[in-house]
């Protein structure tokens, strides 16, 4: 692969408390830093957006293409010891956030797995917006582990009733693409109808 370095997904950790997931860094390849930050898309709008609503380009667009590839699939596939090429992928991309990001959920029912890679280049440990795994839905401060949302970082996890997860607020740039594995093509072409009314509400309303 161009811009993905599969070596990152073999060699990470999986850990099962509270819940399964994956971290690894270094997903993206060093000699290729320079032309995804460059090619990351000019996005003004905050939020997740669609790859259908964002004008794709250079080797961000070969990113996303190897990213929803099969090569990661199957090792995301080995790593939680569960086929994840029978199921549709929905893929989201963030580059402003708001404070009202991040309070905890465990996604829904609808999505299988879900991983986040981030492309930022550095992040302070006091800014909020680092993604934390958490045991509650309550409770912030208690938490197994936190994200560094910086560049080639890639947190994966299965989604279940305890996949509990959320950040401090932060407002500003915060880059993520974001793949969802999801049961079913229905779900994706749900999401995907509802992200786009979410957007048209965000540009009347300005929120």
């Amino acid at each position: 692969m161009e811009l993905i370095d599969l070596t990152a997904v073999r060699n990470a950790e999986r850990s099962s408390e509270p819940y399964n997931y994956v971290l690894a860094s270094n997903l993206l390849k060093q000699d290729k830093i320079d032309d995804l930050r460059r090619d990351f898309p000019d996005i003004n709008k905050p939020g997740y957006l669609t790859v259908d609503e964002v004008k794709l380009h250079g080797n961000f667009k070969k990113l996303i293409e190897e990213l929803e590839g099969p090569e990661l699939t199957e090792e995301l596939s080995k790593k939680f010891g569960l086929d994840l090429h029978q199921y549709p992928r929905l893929t989201t991309i963030m580059k402003k956030s708001q404070p009202k990001y991040g309070s905890i959920h465990t996604d829904g029912p609808s999505k299988v797995m879900t991983m986040l890679v981030y492309m930022n280049d550095e992040w302070q440990q006091d800014e909020g917006g680092r993604l934390r795994v958490l045991y509650d839905d309550k409770n912030y401060d208690k938490f197994k582990l936190e994200v560094p949302p910086v560049m080639g970082t890639m947190f994966a996890f299965l989604r279940s009733d305890n996949s509990w997860h959320g950040h401090l607020p932060f407002s500003g740039e915060r880059r993520v693409v974001q793949i969802a594995w999801v049961k079913s093509q229905a779900d994706v072409d749900r999401k995907k109808k509802h992200n786009k009314l979410a957007q048209v509400f965000k540009g009347i309303f300005g929120r």
